[in-house]
C-alpha cells in the first residue's frame, strides 16, 4: 500500500480510503465490520464518514454510521486509524439535511454542536480530518473557519477540510486563514472520476499551487463505471434505480445526474478499453483517479465483503500512457457526462 500526506498535514494516509456512507443502512453493522477489518487488513488506515450518514440522508438514522465505526474502532489501535468525519452543510444550499431540525448553518453553534456529537459516537476524543460536507452561502468564511480553528485549537480535531467546494471558496476560506492565523484546509473532497472531469477545470490549479489535497469521491461514478447499469438486465440493489422512485424531487434529480444517456455511453467506451487492457473496471476506475499528485486518497465504498477486492487491488496500479491517452480520448469524444 502506498501512503501520502494531506496537504501540509502530518496526516500520511493509505492511496485509498475507505467510504462508509452506506453502514447502517444498505449495510448492517456486522458487514460492516468485515469490511472495515479486511479494509485495515490490507493496509488501508484512512476512514471516512460524516455526521450525516447512513444514506440515503434520514433523521431516523443519522449518526448510525458514526456510533458503527466508533464500536469499531475499540478493536483497534486509534492512533493507526486516521479518521475523517463531516459536519453536515447549511440549510441554506441545494439540500435540507435531516438533523438538528433542518436548521443547519456553518456557525460556532452548530459546528460545535457537530463535533460534539461526532466524538460521542465515534468513542474517541479527536478526529484527524473534520470536514465541512458542503459551504454555507450565508454565513461569513470568517465565521465559518474561526469556529474550525476553536476545535485545532482544544485538541478535538488535528486538521480541516473542505468538501463539494469550489476554487473561489477553497481560496477565499484558506485566505482568511492565512490573514487571521487560523488553521485552513488541507483538503477537499469533491466529486471526481473519469465521468466527472470538472476538477481540471479550476481547482487543480489551486490544489497544485497551494498545495492542498484532492479526496475524490465517487471514482466509479456513482458505481456507474462498474458497468452493472449497462447491462441489459440490471442487477440489483441498484441505487439509482432505487433513488429514481424516490418521493423527493431532488434525490430523483441527483439520480439523473449519474444515471443518464452521456454517462451510459462513456461507460460503455470505458468498459471497451478494461477489456483491451484486461483490467476490471472498478479497478481501473479508481486507479485513474489517484494517479494526480494533487490527490491524496481516493475515497471508495462498498455494500459488501465481496465487492472490496478490486477496489484493493487499485493501490498498487499505476496507470501508463497508452492507458492514459485512451481514457482522454474517451473524454473529448463525451465531454463531462454528469453536466
Amino acid at each position: 500500500m502506498e501512503y501520502r500526506y494531506i496537504g501540509k498535514s502530518g496526516l500520511r494516509v493509505s492511496v485509498i480510503a475507505l467510504g462508509t456512507m452506506t453502514f447502517g443502512s444498505m449495510t448492517d453493522k456486522k458487514e460492516a465490520f468485515r469490511i472495515m477489518d479486511k479494509a485495515y487488513d490490507n493496509g488501508i488506515n484512512f476512514f471516512d464518514t460524516a455526521e450525516l450518514y447512513p444514506v440515503p440522508p434520514d433523521s431516523k438514522y443519522a449518526g448510525l454510521t458514526e456510533k458503527i465505526i466508533g464500536e469499531w474502532l475499540k478493536t483497534k489501535p486509534r492512533e493507526s486509524i486516521i479518521l475523517a468525519s463531516k459536519v453536515a452543510g447549511a440549510s441554506s444550499g441545494w439540500f435540507i439535511p435531516p438533523i438538528r431540525y433542518g436548521l443547519t448553518a456553518m456557525d460556532k453553534f452548530h459546528i460545535k454542536k457537530a463535533i460534539e456529537g461526532s466524538l460521542k459516537r465515534l468513542n474517541t476524543d479527536y478526529i484527524d480530518l473534520y470536514q465541512q460536507h458542503w459551504p454555507d452561502t450565508i454565513v461569513p468564511k470568517e465565521v465559518t473557519m474561526e469556529a474550525f480553528d476553536e476545535l485545532v485549537k482544544e485538541g478535538k480535531v488535528r486538521y480541516i477540510g473542505t468538501s463539494n467546494d469550489t476554487a473561489w471558496g477553497l481560496t477565499k476560506s484558506n485566505e482568511i486563514a492565512r490573514f487571521k492565523g487560523y488553521a485552513r484546509f488541507e483538503s477537499i473532497q469533491n466529486n471526481f472520476s473519469i465521468l466527472n472531469p470538472r476538477f481540471f477545470d479550476s481547482l487543480e490549479e489551486v490544489c497544485r499551487n497551494e498545495q492542498v489535497s484532492l479526496l475524490p469521491y465517487s471514482p466509479l461514478g456513482g458505481g456507474i463505471l462498474s458497468g452493472k447499469y449497462n447491462q441489459k438486465e440490471i442487477q440489483k440493489p441498484a441505487r439509482f434505480l432505487e433513488y429514481l422512485k424516490h418521493p423527493v424531487k431532488r434525490v430523483r434529480v441527483h439520480a439523473k445526474k449519474f444515471y443518464n444517456e452521456k454517462t451510459l455511453k462513456a461507460t460503455e467506451k470505458f468498459l471497451e478499453i478494461a477489456k483491451k487492457y484486461q483490467i476490471h473496471p472498478v479497478t481501473l476506475a479508481i486507479a485513474y483517479s489517484k494517479q494526480f499528485d494533487f490527490v491524496a486518497s481516493t475515497i471508495i465504498g462498498v455494500r459488501n465483503l465481496n465487492q472490496l477486492k478490486p477496489h484493493l487491488d487499485a493501490a498498487n496500479l499505476k496507470l501508463n500512457r497508452e492507458i492514459m491517452k485512451d481514457i482522454v480520448k474517451l473524454q473529448k469524444e463525451i465531454p463531462y457526462p454528469m453536466g
